[in-house]
C-alpha cells in the first residue's frame, strides 16, 4: 500500500462510512478491494473521498476559495516531512534538499504539461503573478496595457503600478454581465481595437469574484495576432477545471498548488515559456551570466521546505481522485444549487449557464443589492441563521455579490440546503 495513506485511514474512511461501505482502494495495492479514486463517480465514491477530509461540523463550510483543505494523507505527508527538515535542518537543507526540490519541479512539469525548465515555485500566484507583472520588460513610454473588473485586486494593483514603472496608461474594461462565450472574445478584442497602443494585458482564468470562466485560449490567440501579450492568473483554475498549460498555449502564467490541488499553504507556480525567458527581466540581484534559466526571474527567499516537499503527495490525491472526475464533481454540486435557483424570483446567479464558463466557484445576489454592506449582510445572515458559511466579493462592476466555492467533501444535502436558505432570503 501507498505509505502516504495508511490502512489505519482507510479504515477510519469505511467506518465513516458506515457498515457495509467499502473504502476506496490507492492504485497498486494488491489487497484493496474498491475501485480506485481515479474512477469515482457514485456518492458512495464521493462520500468515501469526504471521509479523508476534516471539516467544520457545525457549518457548512461553502468557502473553499481561500485556500484548500488538505486530505488527510496529504496532511500526514505535511507532518512526516515538518519533522523531517526541522529534524536534519541546514545539514539536509545544503546537501539533499536541491535534488528533492528538482524531483519536485519535474512532477509538477509533467502535471502541467511543461518542462521543469519553464517552472519556479514561489509563494502562491500571487507572487508569481507580481514577478511576471513587474518583471515584463516589452513595454516603453505611451504604450498601454489592459485590465478588467473581475481580475484579483493585487494583480489590479501590480498593473497599475507599471504607470509609474514603466511610463504606460492603464486602462480597464468592465466584462459583460451577463456574459457569453462570444461576448468575452469580443470584449477583449473591441478593446484592443480601440486602443492599438495596448502591448499587454492580464487574464484571469477563473475569476475569484464570481467564478467566470474565460476562454483564454481564444482571447490569447486574439490578442497574439495584434502584437499584444497576456499574462495568465490561474490561481483558481488548477485543479477546479481540468488543463494543462500546454492546452492554453500561453507564455505566461501563475498558477497555485494550496488551492484546488490540495498542497500546503505557501506553494505557486510561476510559468514562463522557454522562448520567452528573455522577455521577463530577472528579478533585482538576479543573473542570466550563464543563459537565460527561470530561477532568476523570482525570488522567495527561505521557503517552506516541508510544503514544498508535500506537493507530490498533494498531486498523488489529486490523481487518485482524477482531475476529470474532481472538475465535474465542483460542476455537479454547482448545479445542485444554481439550477433549482435560476427562475427563483429576487435571485440573480451571476455565472452563465454555458459549462465553457463556469466551475465549482459561482456568486448570487439577492434582490438589487448591490453594496459591500448589503452582501456582506447576506453572508453574515447565512453564517449566524442557517449555519452556512459564503464569503462576500467586491469589485464587480455590475455590483457587489455573494460568492459560493464548494469543495469535494461537500455533498448534496449542503446544496439543498443553501437553496433553501436563499429561497427563505429572497422571499422575505
Amino acid at each position: 500500500m501507498s505509505a502516504w495513506l495508511s490502512r489505519r485511514s482507510m479504515l477510519g474512511a469505511a467506518s465513516a462510512l458506515g457498515a457495509g461501505a467499502t473504502p476506496l482502494a490507492m492504485s497498486g495495492d494488491a489487497h484493496a478491494t474498491g475501485p480506485t479514486l481515479a474512477h469515482a463517480r457514485t456518492e458512495d465514491d464521493w462520500r468515501a473521498i469526504a471521509a479523508q477530509y476534516d471539516t467544520p461540523r457545525d457549518i457548512v463550510q461553502l468557502e473553499n476559495g481561500n485556500w484548500g483543505v488538505m486530505a488527510r494523507p496529504v496532511l500526514d505527508a505535511y507532518f512526516r516531512n515538518q519533522k523531517k527538515v526541522n529534524r536534519e535542518a541546514s545539514f539536509y537543507a545544503r546537501r539533499a534538499y536541491r535534488e528533492d526540490l528538482n524531483a519536485v519541479r519535474q512532477r509538477v512539469a509533467t502535471a502541467l504539461g511543461v518542462t521543469p525548465q519553464e517552472i519556479a515555485f514561489t509563494r502562491g500566484a500571487t507572487e508569481a503573478l507580481q514577478a511576471l507583472i513587474g518583471g515584463y520588460g516589452r513595454l516603453k513610454p505611451g504604450d498601454a496595457v489592459l485590465l478588467a473588473d473581475l481580475d484579483y485586486d493585487s494583480m489590479q494593483t501590480a498593473m497599475r503600478w507599471l504607470r509609474t514603472r514603466r511610463g504606460v496608461d492603464v486602462l480597464e474594461i468592465a466584462l459583460p454581465e451577463p456574459a457569453t462565450h462570444q461576448s468575452l472574445i469580443d470584449a477583449y478584442a473591441a478593446a484592443l481595437d480601440a486602443n492599438p497602443r495596448v502591448r499587454l494585458i492580464l487574464l484571469t482564468h477563473l475569476s475569484h469574484r464570481t467564478g467566470l470562466v474565460l476562454p483564454v485560449r481564444e482571447i490569447v490567440a486574439m490578442a497574439r495576432l495584434r502584437g499584444v501579450d497576456a499574462i495568465v492568473d490561474s490561481a483558481h483554475a488548477w485543479g477546479q477545471l481540468d488543463f494543462r498549460i500546454s492546452d492554453l498555449d500561453v507564455d505566461f502564467a501563475g498558477l497555485n498548488l494550496h488551492k484546488w490541488i490540495g498542497a500546503p499553504l505557501g506553494v505557486g507556480v510561476v510559468y514562463i515559456r522557454r522562448s520567452r525567458l528573455e522577455d521577463i527581466e530577472p528579478y533585482m540581484g538576479e543573473s542570466d551570466e550563464d543563459g537565460p534559466h527561470i530561477d532568476a526571474r523570482v525570488h522567495t527567499g527561505t521557503m517552506n521546505f516541508a510544503a514544498l516537499l508535500t506537493v507530490p503527495a498533494a498531486l498523488d490525491w489529486h490523481e487518485r481522485i482524477g482531475g476529470p472526475a474532481k472538475a465535474a464533481r465542483l460542476k455537479h454540486l454547482r448545479r445542485l444549487w444554481v439550477e433549482p435557483l435560476r427562475t427563483e424570483q429576487g435571485v440573480s446567479i451571476l455565472t452563465p449557464e454555458d459549462p465553457r464558463l463556469s466551475a465549482g466557484i459561482t456568486a448570487f445576489r439577492l434582490g438589487e443589492k448591490t453594496s459591500a454592506a448589503q452582501n456582506r449582510e447576506i453572508a453574515e445572515t447565512l453564517l449566524a441563521q442557517f449555519a452556512i458559511f459564503t464569503v462576500h466579493r467586491t469589485g464587480v462592476a455590475a455590483g457587489a455579490c455573494v460568492r459560493v466555492t464548494p469543495g469535494v467533501f461537500n455533498t448534496a444535502r449542503d446544496m439543498h440546503r443553501l437553496v433553501e436558505a436563499l429561497r427563505t432570503l429572497s422571499r422575505r
